[in-house]
């Protein structure tokens, strides 16, 4: 139990912030499921908005965010580049 009143109303301010850190930290867990099962770049791109908002926040640390944006990234090109196939020409030279 807090001692002063100031305690007090810092271990409220403090359970108030936790809350809201944990439903957005919810809400990017259930965003980042939604985009790995659709590969939707319209889904993917609403993750990684709020992958970039949990860090500016402080929830997670930039580099934890920039991780998930580049795997999510993934989804997109990797569903694009399967499609595609690339052919290498090599140059034959003559002697």
């Amino acid at each position: 139990m807090p001692v002063t009143k100031t305690a007090g109303r810092a271990l409220r301010g403090s359970k108030n912030k936790a809350e809201v850190n944990k439903l957005l930290i919810k809400r990017l867990e259930i965003a980042i499921r939604l985009a790995k099962k659709s590969k939707n770049q319209g889904k993917v791109v609403e993750a990684m908005s709020l992958a970039d908002r949990a860090s500016k926040k402080g929830i997670f640390h930039k580099n934890k965010s920039a991780r998930i944006k580049s795997q999510l990234s993934r989804l997109i090109s990797g569903s694009k580049t399967s499609k595609t196939t690339k052919t290498s020409t090599k140059k034959v030279s003559s002697k």
